[in-house]
């Protein structure tokens, strides 16, 4: 079963991981999961800093 990343300099979607990993978010099971990793992510740094737990 493949795994999706999110490449964060790319803005592309790649299938089990082909760039750097400095580079990439996830993995994730679905390709539309990773096509809404910086949603998540911002929605985590912003919980986080307002100190609540996810």
């Amino acid at each position: 079963m493949p795994e999706y990343w999110y490449n964060v300099n790319t803005h592309e979607i790649e299938e089990d991981a082909m760039s750097d990993w400095s580079q990439l978010i996830g993995p994730y099971k679905t390709r539309e999961e990773a096509e809404h990793a910086l949603e998540k992510v911002k929605a985590r740094n912003e919980a986080w800093d307002k100190g609540e737990d996810d």
